[in-house]
């Protein structure tokens, strides 16, 4: 099942089952917002819409992630960045144990499904540049600027 919030930053499209979330996307058109939710998607809508406000820093949602082992190892990593930390792409190839996989990090990462709750925006570059973000740049660095993030700051 498909629902729409709106927000800040434009429409996002949730999707998930009683599996769990599967989606969650930004959309660069417009979609109206959908009033009638199931349950088991309710609490991602109530936890986006307290994450905008600034009341949540974590996620506590049940995923049903779709992906091979190698990206639900990287998503796994990117969920252990905290709120308002950085990690470089080449930190997290370092933390996934093999420096030289930092391509393969970078489009794991860039296939991640579930964008905010698995924070994919709060991957850099090594020289604190932003780069690669699906939602688009722009999008990055407001999420980066909400969470008091540093775009410089490193966690490691």
């Amino acid at each position: 099942m498909k629902i729409f919030l709106k927000t800040q930053q434009g429409a996002i499209r949730i999707s998930g089952s009683e599996a769990g979330i599967s989606e969650i996307k930004f959309l660069d058109e417009e979609q109206q917002t959908t009033s009638d939710i199931p349950d088991f998607l309710l609490p991602a809508i109530q936890q986006l819409q307290a994450y905008f406000k600034g009341d949540l820093k974590e996620f506590d949602l049940k995923l049903d992630l779709q992906g091979t082992d190698f990206q639900k190892k990287v998503w796994h990593a990117l969920l252990e960045i905290p709120y308002g930390k950085t990690l470089s792409y080449l930190e997290l190839s370092k933390k996934l144990g093999d420096v030289n996989a930092i391509r393969a990090v970078a489009s794991a990462n860039g296939k991640n499904p579930v964008w905010i709750v698995v924070p994919c925006h709060r991957v850099i570059g090594s020289d604190g540049s932003l780069t690669g973000y699906a939602g688009g740049l722009e999008r990055k660095r407001y999420l980066l600027h909400h969470e008091g993030a540093l775009v410089q700051q490193s966690l490691f």
